[in-house]
């Protein structure tokens, strides 16, 4: 159940943060993966700057926060 709870998540994000930098989406497996891979990166920097806090809607922006700087970093790298 773990891992439907963190794809159900990472989706989200994707798909979030998709629609927030426009034209950057993936199609559905991208967004799902870009919004995994951002939900690992918002952790980590949630936790460097100290920011606490819980529940789904704590975790949805925390991961589509990670996948827009991801996003940002791979604009960056494709120029």
């Amino acid at each position: 159940m773990n891992w439907l709870y963190f794809i159900i998540v990472g989706a989200l994000a994707g798909w979030l943060a998709g629609l927030v930098w426009k034209g950057s989406g993936f199609g559905l497996l991208g967004n799902i993966i870009t919004g995994i891979i951002g939900s690992m990166l918002g952790g980590w920097l949630a936790g460097q700057l100290g920011v606490m806090g819980g529940g789904f809607i704590y975790q949805i922006l925390i991961s589509a926060g990670g996948a827009l700087v991801l996003l940002f970093l791979l604009k960056l790298i494709r120029g």
